[in-house]
C-alpha cells in the first residue's frame, strides 16, 4: 500500500504516487461486473439477484468512492444487502469474486492504485464473511 493516495482532496501526491480517482473507479467497477456477470460460478448468483444492473453499477461506484476516496457518495448498507444472499456466501464464492477482482484491478489499473483496491476489497470480504458467519451463528440459536 505505500505510496498509494486514498483521499486526493487531503493529500497530494509525490512524484512516482498513484492517485486513486473517480475514473479509476468508473473504469473498473463495470468492467469487473461484466466478467461477474459472465462467470460460470458467480454469474447466476448475481444475475438471479440483480434485475437493474444500470442502478446496481451506479450504487457499486458510489460505494467504491466512499471506500477508496471518503467521498460519502454511498448511503447504503452492505451487511444487510449481502445477508439476503447468504446461502450463497461461502468461502468459495468469496474466493472466486476475490480472483475476478484482482485479475480486473491488475488488468485495468496502475499498479500501485491496483494494489489499494485489492487490499481493501481482502479486508471488506472478510468483513462480510464474518458477519454473514454471524447472521448464519444466531440464526441457528
Amino acid at each position: 500500500m505505500r505510496g498509494v493516495i486514498l483521499n486526493p482532496v487531503r493529500q497530494t501526491p509525490s512524484p512516482g504516487m498513484t492517485q486513486i480517482t473517480e475514473d479509476h473507479i468508473a473504469r473498473l467497477v463495470p468492467a469487473f461486473y461484466d466478467r461477474i456477470r459472465r462467470d460460470e460460478m458467480l454469474g447466476p448468483i448475481f444475475n438471479g439477484a440483480i434485475d437493474d444492473w444500470t442502478h446496481h453499477l451506479d450504487k457499486l461506484q458510489a460505494f467504491w468512492s466512499s471506500v477508496m476516496l471518503t467521498s460519502g457518495r454511498y448511503k447504503g448498507q452492505p451487511m444487510v444487502a449481502h445477508v439476503r444472499h447468504e446461502q450463497h456466501m461461502t468461502p468459495a464464492h468469496f474466493a472466486r469474486w476475490l480472483a475476478l477482482w484482482r485479475q480486473a484491478s491488475g488488468e485495468l489499473l496502475p499498479r500501485e492504485a491496483a494494489a489499494a483496491f485489492q487490499e481493501k476489497a481482502d479486508r471488506i470480504a472478510e468483513s462480510l464473511q464474518l458477519g454473514v458467519d454471524f447472521y448464519r451463528a444466531r440464526s441457528e440459536a
